[in-house]
Parts: C-alpha cells; structure tokens; sequence
C-alpha cells in the first residue's frame, strides 16, 4: 500500500493558511532541501482545489520562463496531480486529473494501486483533516516556522477526536524553523497527577 504524507509550512500558533509576509524570510537551502525530500519520489499530488488554483496559477509560468525554478517547476507540471474539487471546469495543466466521487473512498482507492509508492498532500487542509479523520494519513510533515501568525486558518480544528502522534524525527534549521515528521499513534494510557507525582522536582 502506498504510503500518504501531508508536508505543510506552518507557524507556532498553528497557522498553515501561508502568508508570503512570514513564510519567505525563513526560506533557506535547509528548507529547500527539506521540500525536495518531500517531493522526491512521489508517484501522485493530491491536491484541494485551492491549493491546486496556487499551483496551476504559478509554477507553469515559472517552467516557461526558465529561470532558476524551472526544473523544480517541469518536475510539479510532469508528476501526476488528482485534484479534490466539485467544479467541472478545465484543470488547465498537464497530468491534472479530478477525484472522482467521495475523498475518502478515493483516496483509499488510490493508496492500494498496485505500483502506487508515495502520495504527496502539499498544503489543502481541508483535505488534510479529512484524511487524518479516517486514519488514512500515514505521516504529517511540518515546517514550523518561528513566528506567531496570529491570523489565517490553522491545520487543527475544534472537536473530536483526538489525534495521538509519535515523532518520526526532527531538525532544527539556522533560521529557526524546525521541521517535525509525525505519524499517528494510538493513545497513551490514561494518567492523572497521582501517576506522575515521582516525577515531581525535588525542591531541593
């Protein structure tokens, strides 16, 4: 079964809606190399429409122009892109496919193609919470930068349940940003302060 990896740029206040105001002055080659590690190897991007809409209205200009982001923009334009969306009208960039019927189903569909090794969800919240909902989410990828956004929406909602998860591994980057890979955990067993009370400091 194929593996499915959120990777999202967010702040410490749990902002992952990027604004370029707070995202970019922390775009160093530590984040550059950990973006290509994201998107190394990736058979398909599975995309919300808002996120694809950034995507198709940027990086097939930046392909055509031929600048330093030309081959990181052909690689996004040849890689396969299933687009989450209920509109009917032209995706407009090659490999770009719509998901067809419910997420869920699809994209469960999608992870036991025989051949199919990583699926890639870059940004698209809305699709990144449904997935977590239905345990389909294999690691979460993190980019957190050193800044409180204080506005935009954020990756965790209010409600139920809630999502247990074990750190893969972690780095800290020169500028602050610490790049966190999780996968879903099942919960700790249950405690209150009677189990911890050993663990209290000494005092002394």
């Amino acid at each position: 079964m194929a593996t499915l990896v959120s990777t999202l740029f967010i702040s410490l206040d749990g902002v992952a809606e990027v604004d370029p105001e707070w995202h970019f002055p922390y775009f160093d080659d530590h984040m550059g190399r950990a973006v290509d590690e994201d998107y190394r190897d990736v058979d398909v991007l599975l995309l919300g429409r808002v996120t694809y809409d950034s995507f198709a209205g940027a990086w097939p200009g930046r392909e055509a122009a031929g600048e330093d982001d030309a081959a990181y923009a052909k690689q996004l334009g040849d890689t396969r892109k299933v687009v989450a969306t209920r509109g009917s009208q032209d995706l407009g960039w090659r490999n770009a496919e719509r998901l067809d019927g419910d997420l869920v189903e699809a994209v469960a569909a999608l992870k036991e193609t025989p051949g199919m090794r990583r699926i890639l969800v870059p940004g698209s919240l809305s699709v990144v919470r449904q997935l977590l909902a239905a345990g389909l989410l294999d690691e979460l990828r993190l980019l957190v930068h050193p800044v409180a956004a204080r506005r935009g929406e954020r990756l965790f909602d209010e409600g139920e349940p809630r999502y247990p998860l074990t750190l893969l591994r972690s780095e800290v980057f020169p500028t602050g940003v610490v790049r966190l890979v999780y996968a879903p955990a099942t919960p700790p067993a249950e405690a209150g302060y009677e189990d911890v009370r050993d663990k209290v400091p000494s005092g002394a």
